[in-house]
């Protein structure tokens, strides 16, 4: 007997009898083919989920005349798999849809533009021109980030200058000299393999992905940035557009949400680390998979929200090639934007692909944080990491550090001490360097570095406020 399943959703869709009118119930099978898949019951009331069954129809021949009348009417061809089960021991006829590898899917009669189809909070609605372009994409395998940039020219130098940048990011976010060991250098068949410079006869072209990790002039790749002042959108506290390179934005929008996040303070060893409230790698990951994953054909950008009791990050489009949310995060990863993950995998940005979900979900869970919450909603993502808000004792904030209380979260404050030994091994090797340098060496907002090395006993400074520099104490 098929599962039992109450209330229509975005995979599930109940119709009392075939419709008169087939293409009400065809356009249903199309939308699932284009989304994630789906579940049409055939004998159950669509407003009231009241089982009805199919009366006394006889339910193989009604299979056998659904199963053709999807094959003939779609393009191409979906293969729906179509039969009889129970409810309420009540006889229906299920239509179980899976996402389609060869999209976009259509009705032949009526052509591609006017009946595709895709799913959307649980209604099955007309894909817009650009989505009947994205599905396309999707059918076709292409990646739309490797496809050629019209009308950006790239010379030889803009090719080195990109690949020293790539190679100096990895540097930056290696926490040891081993990871700095295994970071190559980036050459130009690098840039093709990974689908970020484009072949054609005997020149190099520059790829969207190579535009978007360079001058970055798409007015919708942008990531903007606001705090709001209770749990709703209605007041300010801070906001900032950040536009530019889009691996330069992910660093900046980082650490835009760690300067309103609150902060305490851990003793390890002889050094005093601050501690946030919220799992820091989890934040940066969220933003980079926004900005791995959203559609770059969709006129929106990426939104960064900071509530008191939350962190949203909205990313524009929807799940790639068929997954839906459960799958996600259970660390299934269909990468939309293959030229761009490549970069931000070498620049040592996100992990493996597929990790990052997971990952969050157990950082926050050591936290002692609700469930991060992943939700699909309209034509995007949004991706939710909860703050205590209770328990006031655990709320410091950034403003006040000297009331900072200490924190069990060790892992945290590993963290931390992985950047005090690098400190001191870069200036073992470099004499009187500013803050400036640490925290770009680091990936750090320059307020967290000075935290780090105003804690740190082995160090000295030198000079005024304005030309500070700081060496170790033992090079006097």
């Amino acid at each position: 007997m098929a599962p039992r399943f109450r209330g229509e959703s975005k995979n599930i869709e109940y119709k009392q009898e075939i419709p008169e009118k087939h293409e009400k119930l065809l356009k249903d099978v199309v939308a699932f083919s284009n989304s994630s898949g789906g579940r049409i019951v055939i004998g159950v009331a669509d407003k009231t989920s009241e089982v009805i069954g199919i009366g006394t129809q006889n339910p193989f021949k009604l299979s056998d005349s659904v199963s053709n009348m999807i094959f003939d009417a779609c393009e191409p061809m979906i293969e729906a798999d179509v039969y009889p089960g129970t409810m309420d021991d009540k006889t229906v006829l299920y239509i179980d849809v899976a996402p389609g590898k060869f999209r976009p899917y259509y009705l032949k009669a009526l052509g591609k533009e006017r009946s595709t189809y895709v799913r959307i909070n649980g209604i099955s609605i007309p894909a817009s021109e650009r989505k009947i372009r994205e599905l396309e994409m999707e059918g076709k395998r292409i990646s739309y980030d490797s496809l050629p940039e019209i009308g950006l020219r790239c010379t030889e130098k803009d090719v080195k200058m990109l690949c020293r940048n790539m190679r100096s990011q990895a540097l930056k976010h290696c926490l040891n000299d081993e990871q700095k060991a295994a970071v190559k250098e980036v050459s130009v068949q690098k840039l093709e393999d990974w689908g970020i410079l484009r072949r054609e006869g005997k020149k190099m072209v520059p790829t969207h992905a190579f535009a978007l990790l360079t001058e970055n002039r798409n007015g919708n790749a942008i990531i903007q940035c606001a705090r709001f002042k209770g749990t709703t959108r209605s007041i300010f506290l801070d906001r900032r557009e950040i536009s530019g390179s889009i691996h330069e934005q992910v660093e900046e929008a980082y650490n835009f949400v760690l300067k309103h996040i609150n902060i305490g303070a851990q003793i390890v060893g002889v050094h005093s680390v601050d501690v946030y409230e919220l799992p820091v790698w989890s934040i940066r990951e969220m933003i980079a998979n926004a900005v791995v994953h959203r559609s770059y054909l969709v006129d929106s950008c990426i939104q960064v929200s900071v509530y008191d009791d939350r962190i949203e990050v909205d990313s524009p489009g929807t799940l790639y090639d068929g997954i839906d949310v459960e799958q996600a995060m259970s660390g299934t990863s269909r990468c939309r934007n293959y030229a761009i993950a490549n970069a931000f995998q070498y620049m040592r940005i996100i992990d493996k692909w597929g990790t990052g979900i997971p990952r969050i979900i157990e950082e926050c869970k050591e936290f002692g944080l609700p469930e991060p919450e992943f939700k699909e909603s309209g034509d995007g993502v949004k991706a939710i990491i909860y703050r205590k808000t209770s328990d006031k004792k655990q709320a410091i904030k950034t403003s006040d550090k000297k009331q900072a209380t200490k924190t069990s979260d060790k892992k945290q404050a590993i963290k931390t001490q992985e950047h005090v030994d690098f400190i001191l091994e870069y200036l073992k090797e470099n004499s009187e360097v500013p803050a400036a340098e640490i925290a770009e060496k680091l990936g750090l907002s320059m307020d967290r570095t000075r935290v780090i090395l105003k804690n740190m006993p082995e160090i000295e400074t030198i000079g005024n406020n304005k030309n500070r520099k700081y060496k170790l104490k033992s090079e006097q």
